[in-house]
């Protein structure tokens, strides 16, 4: 009988591990899909800001410094991109990628300082159309943020529980995972609004 109580402890020692487990392994995918999902966005915007630049240019030729500014922080984004793309769960990449978004959120700030002084700029249907397709996607960026970092978190939460914080450490769920913290949506939008 002692043998049989001993087994079946075992047993559902063994059960509650694999439960702890597998709750592990399927919010670790979730967080990793919310930030796919950021991902898609980020590219989308990064894909349309030399489209905005290249229409710039030519009302902005004094300007050349801006546009180049923007450019820069927009490639450096990129690259920030790719490096947390190959593991968010790394806190220096997802430093780095919060880091690069704030320098081209600044970069984006002055470029629409600057055209502010460019009426025909302003004006220019394909400078309207990006800019509307701009706000669009940090609109997306910010709910698939928002949708990332609250996986994150369920992440973190369960993580750190107990017993399961035992458990996640001895089979390599030891770190949290790093939010993403962008600059505020407000920041966003006044990034990228533009008045007519």
């Amino acid at each position: 009988m002692n043998i049989a109580i001993s087994i079946g402890v075992i047993v559902l020692i063994a059960f509650y591990l694999v439960a702890i487990y597998n709750k592990l392994v399927a919010l670790l995918n979730q967080y990793k899909n919310g930030f796919a999902q950021i991902e898609v966005q980020l590219k989308r915007r990064y894909d349309l800001i030399p489209n905005l630049v290249e229409t710039a240019k030519g009302y902005l030729k004094h300007e050349s410094e801006t546009l180049e500014r923007v450019i820069a922080a927009r490639n450096q984004a990129a690259s920030a991109l790719k490096s947390a793309q190959a593991n968010p769960a790394d806190p220096k990449a997802m430093a780095s990628l919060n880091g690069a978004e704030s320098g081209l959120m600044s970069a984006m700030g002055g470029f629409n300082l600057v055209m502010e002084d460019y009426p025909d700029l302003k004006a220019n249907e394909n400078m309207m159309k990006l800019h509307e397709e701009l706000a669009t996607t940090e609109n997306r960026i910010a709910f698939a943020r928002q949708a990332y970092n609250d996986s994150a978190m369920n992440y973190n939460t369960y993580r750190q529980s107990f017993p399961n914080v035992i458990v996640a450490n001895n089979i390599g769920h030891s770190t949290d995972v790093t939010l993403l913290e962008f600059a505020d949506s407000a920041e966003i939008q006044s990034a990228v609004k533009v008045s007519f």
